[in-house]
């Protein structure tokens, strides 16, 4: 049976100096990882509603469904864990009430959009996080290799983008991935234990 989450986006900031908030997750699944605010989509939740819940139980700020933009459908696999299989609505939100404070779940902090910590992320966010906070809207299924850390295929193949991602990825306006600086590098190896 597939897993059905949800991650909420919030940034604030104009273009040029645009942030996102994403939390340092301090338990479960991703622990020790830099993720989008979200989780679990319970049983006959939609998960738009499922986004306003997770925000507010893992940074204290409220959003409101009317507020959110689905913008990513995606759908992650795990080979040699299926029971880990999983899909994501993902949704981005600029406006929200509060002030972001750290849960039992997650410690938040505002990134520059055009400085992400890739690195401290799950492998498959370097595909679609700049070009979701770029606007653009991503359907596809990562597919995770045998340490169930490095992304093995990503479908439709977008490629990843830099680590140190400090290019035009914060403008709205950024366009398609053709102008945006993408080059691959190799990821670090987690061992199938970790938790997303």
């Amino acid at each position: 049976m597939t897993i059905r989450t949800c991650l909420c986006l919030i940034t604030r900031g104009d273009d040029l100096q645009r942030q996102v908030l994403l939390g340092f997750k301090k338990t479960g699944f991703g622990a020790g990882r830099w993720v989008g605010l979200g989780g679990h989509v319970e049983d006959g939740e939609d998960p738009v509603d499922a986004a306003v819940r997770e925000v507010a139980e893992e940074s204290g700020l409220l959003v409101t469904a009317s507020g959110l933009a689905h913008l990513a459908h995606l759908e992650f696999r795990f080979p040699v864990r299926p029971a880990w299989d999983q899909t994501a609505e993902v949704f981005v939100a600029t406006d929200f009430l509060g002030e972001p404070a750290e849960s039992d779940e997650v410690v938040p902090r505002w990134f520059a959009v055009g400085a992400l910590p890739l690195d401290g992320m799950w492998d498959d966010a370097r595909y679609w996080l700049p070009v979701v906070l770029g606007g653009e809207r991503v359907t596809a299924r990562v597919t995770f290799a045998d340490d169930c850390a490095t992304v093995a295929r990503f479908d439709p193949g977008r490629r990843p983008a830099a680590r140190s991602a400090r290019s035009a990825l914060g403008s709205r306006r950024a366009g398609s991935l053709a102008r945006l600086a993408l080059i691959f590098s190799p990821a670090k190896f987690y061992a199938c234990g970790d938790w997303r």
